[in-house]
């Protein structure tokens, strides 16, 4: 089974705060889902830093990485 999108878990993450901020599950199955949200929230978290740093980041010629510096073209 192929792992969910980013997308996918944002929705999972975003459903299960919405039924536990309507406050009517049960103790036992609030306690499951925000273990599942939290592990869906350092999920996308690990996602997005690898994503930052990604964007951040030129690979040169030779396959090494440098900090990305636009250049300025206004002088």
């Amino acid at each position: 089974m192929a792992e969910p999108t980013f997308e996918e878990k944002l929705a999972q993450l975003e459903n299960i705060v919405n039924q536990l901020e309507q406050g009517d599950v049960p103790l036992e199955k609030a306690l499951d889902q925000f273990k599942t949200g939290v592990k869906l929230s350092q999920d996308l978290e690990k996602t997005l830093k690898t994503a930052e740093k990604t964007v951040t980041e030129m690979v040169s010629d030779d396959g090494t990485t440098q900090p990305f510096s636009p250049k300025d073209d206004q002088q």
